[in-house]
């Protein structure tokens, strides 16, 4: 059946130039999609959970009394959400990897102790990062400022107190808006193409750059990957915040 499937877009690609599904009948090219996938699934899987610790350790550090912190998240904020995020990331890769130290596993060649692929999680997750301190930010001061009081009464640390009453309350205040910026974050992690990172589109293009008229259908097969990603991480978040709700809380 496998062989006759096969034989199938063999044939289409024979009679249709322009609609060659080389990757469903070459195994090889099937192989640089799933490797390309992988990749941009571990992208995102990274970038997301480091986004959300920047988001909520930066939060936490605007209500600090230092106003040299404060200045500094502050500007670390603006920084980052008011350049592209590509710019950044050729930033990061280029202009900053050049400091990095490097090390020599066989004596001759010389290899930055971070990646292509660190740079762009890095980049990546203090880009998402920016956008999510701003978040938790609106939804810290969504909690009753009484709640707060309340649990300082009661003698816990401004630590204790935002760890365990102030941001719980609001992660779920913050949730649509979260929701919102790690879908635009798995989206965002193409631009990794830029600095060579095997990611779906840097695969997507090698393939369409050896086989021209395998364009079309692998411009088709990203957008459906890139839907189904999406689609499975807002299904994810929606139900979620849906188990987190709390009355009176959230929207």
């Amino acid at each position: 059946m496998m062989t006759g499937f096969q034989d199938f877009f063999r044939e289409l690609a024979a009679s249709s130039p322009h609609w060659n599904f080389i990757w469903l009948y070459d195994q090889h090219q099937m192989n640089r999609v799933l490797t390309g996938l992988w990749m941009t699934i571990k992208l995102s899987v990274f970038c997301l959970i480091f986004s959300v610790i920047i988001g909520i350790v930066g939060a936490w550090a605007q209500g600090a009394k230092s106003r040299l912190l404060r200045g500094a998240v502050q500007a670390y904020v603006q920084f980052f959400r008011n350049t592209p995020p590509l710019l950044q990331l050729l930033f990061f890769y280029f202009a900053l990897g050049q400091f990095t130290p490097s090390y020599s596993p066989d004596g001759w060649l010389e290899v930055p102790i971070i990646s292509n692929v660190g740079w762009a999680i890095i980049s990546l997750s203090f880009f998402a990062g920016a956008f999510n301190i701003e978040i938790f930010r609106a939804g810290i001061e969504a909690v009753p400022h009484s709640t707060q009081e309340a649990s300082e009464s009661l003698g816990m640390t401004r630590l204790q107190t935002y760890t365990n009453v102030v941001l719980p309350l609001a992660f779920r205040i913050s949730m649509p808006a979260l929701s919102a910026n790690l879908v635009n974050l798995v989206k965002t992690t193409n631009q990794a193409f830029a600095i060579a990172v095997p990611e779906l589109l840097y695969q997507a293009v090698s393939i369409w750059n050896d086989y021209p008229s395998a364009q079309n259908p692998t411009m088709l097969l990203l957008m459906v990957c890139y839907l189904g990603l999406v689609g499975f991480l807002s299904l994810g978040m929606g139900g979620w915040e849906r188990k987190m709700r709390i009355p009176g809380y959230g929207v």
